[in-house]
């Protein structure tokens, strides 16, 4: 009878770790999708119930890609682009409005720009003290209106939250308290929304030694 107990938690806790990942995965999909219709399908719905009679699950996602698309190819042209700074500028003088759209524009462009002009390079921190190491990007060189008032050259790091590295704060460290590591920012991505089960080395080892074990 034992060995059966053992049997079972082997088998469930190993089917929870490939059922839960995925059914995760899913749900967040399905939710992103319902959430992408909501946005415009509920004001499209009773417009095309109206005039056409009929309406179908995704005309909203399909009309705000084709939006996105437009603005897309708009700001791409030189008077879009002007036009683009020029609403910026009005944005930004609205009360409360010019507050929140800054901060949203600097999430917008760290999501879904070039990250390599963004992220330089994935380094080894020596922080929050002396001889204790974390994970992070360095994403600039420090100000120097901030640098100068210290008397060192500081660099912009990024320590990342586990599970979730898009979000973290900004940490300015001197040079010597930086090591600049030779992996890539997906690498250093995966090792930390691991919460650094996921090791490049270790997968090797892990991957050597089933090699080995295999007949």
């Amino acid at each position: 009878m034992p060995m059966i107990l053992r049997r079972l938690k082997k088998y469930f806790f190993s089917g929870l770790a490939v059922f839960l990942p995925l059914s995760l995965a899913i749900y967040v999909c399905v939710w992103l999708l319902n959430f992408t219709e909501s946005l415009l399908g509920k004001y499209l719905k009773p417009l095309f119930l109206e005039y056409y009679d009929f309406y179908f699950w995704g005309i909203g996602i399909v009309c705000l890609l084709v939006i996105i698309l437009f603005c897309g190819f708009v700001v791409t042209q030189y008077f879009g682009r002007f036009l683009h700074r020029a609403a910026e500028r009005l944005v930004l003088k609205v009360p409360l409005l010019g507050t929140i759209y800054p901060a949203f524009k600097e999430i917008a462009d760290f999501l879904f720009r070039d990250k390599a002009n963004q992220i330089q390079q994935v380094v080894l921190a020596e922080w929050p003290s002396p001889g204790v190491y974390i994970l992070g990007f360095l994403t600039n060189m420090t100000s120097s209106k901030v640098s100068d008032k210290v008397g060192l050259k500081l660099l912009n790091i990024m320590i990342p939250h586990v599970p979730n590295p898009l979000t973290g704060f900004v940490v300015m460290l001197p040079e010597n308290r930086v090591k600049f590591l030779d992996i890539s920012v997906e690498e250093a991505m995966k090792i930390i929304v691991s919460g650094g089960v996921i090791n490049g080395e270790a997968s090797v080892n892990a991957k050597q030694d089933d090699d080995l074990d295999a007949p």
